[in-house]
């Protein structure tokens, strides 16, 4: 029996390993970043609109002329564009998910490996310390005061303490202590794998922008069938020929197509993707490009987001001569196999301190301290501690955690935190106080305070001041979200104090008045008062950090939570967007829908800039798109209720729509957008589609019908004026939605305007495209109609709010965008 044990401790062997890659028995869970080449070819290939748009072209290639189905060459741009650029982002995500994979430790032939994820065997032995995910099922083999937290799995709020032959679930995560499990199922046999596998896809589903915009085209597509069919019946009565009637019944039903806008919308997120990648942004969820335009709450923790990860020790206050302080702190360092910040910081001194001290100081006596007992550190705790054999119990945390109120040393330690100072305390206390003391709420818990059941006091050995690296960056970050309205709240399991003077060194509103989340309700409604009074909170709970979030969430705000400790994944799981950084923990990275992997904090401007610049011009182009879709929707029925010719020949539409659309839109798309999202797009693009679409659809028509009472001018000349009026309305739509003017964008407008003049002006073109100007007083009327057209719907939208540049779409925007503090 024991030599099955040891075989078990020391994990499998090669041959081992090798049968079970045989049999098939790895962990082949497929990395969290995007969809295959296949299913993004089919995507882009086999669509409705693909569908629609390619019956149409066979239509006039067996009935009409050649030119007119140029609108065909949508399929191919579209589906080769969409593809290249879902190709560009797969690739960037792909290569950045390696790079931010946490690799897992195994125990194989005796020694500790760093394997990925997808080299697990069934029956590995895998090895645990804090912060580490659990990704495989499995039986635990070894415990040192190990701690798991299965909330996400099942909802409990308390870590679960793990013995030997205990269950450990994927999808949990350890809190504290360390240990070792065997895997007993891994791939999809696990119990969070069809879960993980779910949440990995690559998917633009589950946001308000495509929600909208699957709105739109629901609707559209009930919209075009029964047009569609008044409009053939129509044309089939109105035509001279059945291949006339063809020609028009598809020119209007082709333009009736926003086929643009889901590309678009691919291709904006596709590129966001990419030039987050390039730098070193890696999204796990592509929705989390559109929830990063919508943020107007940061909540930062201020250990490795504010502040750098390491930290150096400032100085060491002995405060009991007579004890051995260095060596109790180095024992205590030995008893954790994967120390933190904080103990690498004080291990790295300590050292130092004694390899230079006098071997015969009396206070360097005594290494090589054998623990009896360890309880391991954990965020809820705010300590760790061990008692050595012969040399007593020591315990080493946070001073307020640890001292009484009136204990002069916890006062000392406080007014060294006011600067910005880290403080610890290494306390002394009675032999047998940590028995039972693994448990997250144990029998020693506020030794200082005598909280805890055991009545027994903790005695103040040292004071341990740790200094801690400010981000160079952290305060230009801070300040660029306070001029973009968002609201910067410091959320921090460190001592108020100290929190609150980083906070003030960084100008964040509200730092003057730090708030201990120990004296919070837990009634979230107060809650979300204090948290709408105020900006630094300090000693705040993991489960508190979670209920913060909710909080603000519940009064309306969209919360983005940065973090990188274990203690962070509960709140980084329930924000509307995680954001972990790079160096973080395990289970920090895979519950983050975005992580930083440069480690950077001036990564975020670039994060929420680019998230707005999605956001924003995708609803740009889709003013753009709905607006066509409702003028030509407009003219088909005005058209199949007076029963004359369809006003255009496809190639008309096809000209029409690349220079005040497709062009334009692509480089909308693309373009930067500072603006933060709103929520009520649907709402917000209708109220612009709908009145430029009728007023497009009306004075062109308006203007065609009256060309058609004239006696002098066929068919030919009369689609001539319809098109030059709607090519001057479209382009006034085009105008408007370009607002701001920049340089480019007036540049835009007027290619657009003078492509269209040069087809006008040169013979070929001119012919190619069926423009024939051979009335020049219908053309002048429906100009005329035109100019009047674009004043009343220059007018209903700034009336409306919306035209942006007004005083009163000003005024409006002010009033909703929050400032911070």
């Amino acid at each position: 029996m024991k030599d099955v044990q040891q075989a078990a401790a020391r994990g499998l062997t090669a041959e081992q390993v090798d049968q079970r890659i045989a049999a098939g028995q790895v962990n082949d869970i497929p990395r969290r970043s995007s969809r295959s080449v296949g299913d993004i070819v089919r995507a882009n290939v086999f669509t409705r609109f693909n569908a629609i748009i390619g019956a149409l072209f066979v239509l006039i290639m067996i009935f009409g002329q050649w030119q007119d189905g140029l609108f065909g060459g949508i399929i191919i741009a579209n589906t080769a564009i969409g593809i290249i650029q879902e190709l560009r982002a797969k690739h960037t995500l792909d290569r950045l998910a390696v790079v931010g994979e946490t690799p897992v430790r195994v125990m194989r032939d005796g020694e500790v490996r760093e394997l990925e994820q997808q080299e697990i065997v069934l029956e590995d032995l895998m090895m645990l310390s804090s912060g580490d995910r659990v990704i495989v099922d499995g039986v635990v083999s070894e415990s040192e005061g190990l701690e798991a937290d299965e909330s996400l799995l099942t909802g409990e709020a308390d870590p679960v303490h793990k013995a030997p032959g205990d269950p450990m679930m994927s999808g949990s995560f350890v809190v504290a202590g360390g240990g070792a499990f065997t895997a007993t199922k891994v791939g999809r046999d696990a119990y969070a794998a069809r879960l993980v596998e779910e949440a990995s896809r690559f998917s633009l589903a589950q946001s308000e922008l495509q929600g909208g915009i699957n709105i739109f085209l629901k609707y559209v597509t009930w919209l075009i069938i029964p047009t569609a069919l008044l409009l053939i019946i129509s044309q089939l009565n109105s035509a001279q020929t059945f291949a006339d009637a063809v020609v028009g019944a598809v020119a209007g039903v082709a333009t009736m197509v926003p086929e643009g806008l889901v590309l678009m919308t691919s291709i904006a997120f596709a590129v966001g993707v990419v030039r987050l990648g390039r730098r070193k942004c890696l999204v796990q969820e592509l929705p989390a490009i559109e929830v990063l335009a919508r943020v107007d709450v940061l909540c930062v923790d201020k250990t490795g987001t504010l502040t750098e990860p390491g930290m150096d020790l400032d100085e060491l206050m002995i405060l009991r001569e007579d004890l051995r302080v260095h060596t109790a702190l180095a024992a205590l360092v030995d008893t954790d196999p994967r120390p933190n910040p904080t103990m690498r910081a004080v291990a790295a001194a300590i050292e130092e301190e004694l390899k230079s001290g006098d071997a015969t100081d009396p206070r360097h006596a005594g290494a090589g301290w054998k623990a009896t007992t360890v309880v391991p550190f954990s965020s809820a705790r705010k300590w760790s501690g061990a008692e050595f054999a012969d040399n007593g119990a020591w315990v080493f945390g946070a001073a307020d955690m640890l001292l009484a109120e009136e204990d002069p040393n916890r006062r000392r330690a406080e007014q060294l935190g006011a600067s910005g100072l880290r403080v610890l305390a290494l306390c002394q206390v009675p032999d047998g106080a940590l028995e039972g003391g693994a448990s997250s709420n144990g029998a020693f818990t506020d030794a200082g305070r005598r909280h805890g059941t055991s009545g027994v006091a903790a005695e103040a050995a040292a004071l341990v001041v740790l200094r801690q690296r400010l981000r160079p960056e952290a305060l230009d970050t801070v300040r660029y979200f306070a001029q973009q309205g968002v609201t910067v709240k410091v959320i921090s399991g460190d001592n108020p104090v100290s929190v609150g003077a980083i906070a003030r060194s960084l100008e964040i509103p509200g730092a003057e008045h730090p708030v201990d989340a120990r004296t919070m309700s837990e009634d979230l409604g107060e809650m979300a008062d204090l948290l709408e009074r105020n900006s630094v909170f300090g000693r705040v709970s993991p489960q508190q950090k979670r209920a913060m979030v909710k909080a603000l969430q519940s009064r309306g705000h969209t919360v983005a939570m940065t973090g990188d400790g274990v203690n962070d994944v509960l709140a980084l799981k329930d924000a509307d967007l995680g954001i972990s950084m790079g160096s973080g923990s395990g289970a920090t990275r895979a519950v983050a829908k975005i992580v930083l992997l440069n480690d950077s904090f001036s990564t975020l401007p670039y994060v929420v800039a680019e998230g707005r610049r999605v956001l924003g011009n995708i609803e740009r182009v889709a003013n753009l798109f709905l607006t066509k879709t409702i003028y030509s929707i407009l003219l088909a029925v005005l058209v199949g209720l007076l029963h004359v010719r369809f006003p255009f020949l496809p190639r008309h539409l096809t000209l029409i729509s690349a220079l005040t659309i497709g062009i334009p839109a692509f480089f909308l798309a693309l373009s930067p957008n500072t603006e933060r999202a709103r929520p009520g797009f649907v709402p917000r693009v209708l109220r612009f589609a709908v009145p430029a679409g009728i007023a497009c659809g009306v004075a062109t028509f308006t203007g065609y019908y009256l060309a058609t009472e004239s006696k002098a001018t066929a068919f030919a000349q009369d689609s001539s004026t319809a098109t030059i009026t709607l090519f001057f309305l479209a382009m006034w739509a085009l105008v408007l939605i370009a607002k701001p003017y920049t340089w480019w964008r007036v540049g835009l407008v007027i290619a657009m305007a003078a492509a269209f003049l040069i087809v006008l002006s040169l013979p070929w073109l001119r012919n190619f495209f069926a423009l024939y100007l051979g009335n020049l007083y219908n053309d002048v009327v429906a100009l005329g109609i035109a100019g009047v057209a674009a004043v009343l719907l220059s007018l209903a939208l700034r009336y409306d709010h919306w035209l942006p540049g007004s005083v009163n779409h000003a005024k409006g925007l002010m009033g909703r965008v929050k400032r911070p503090g």
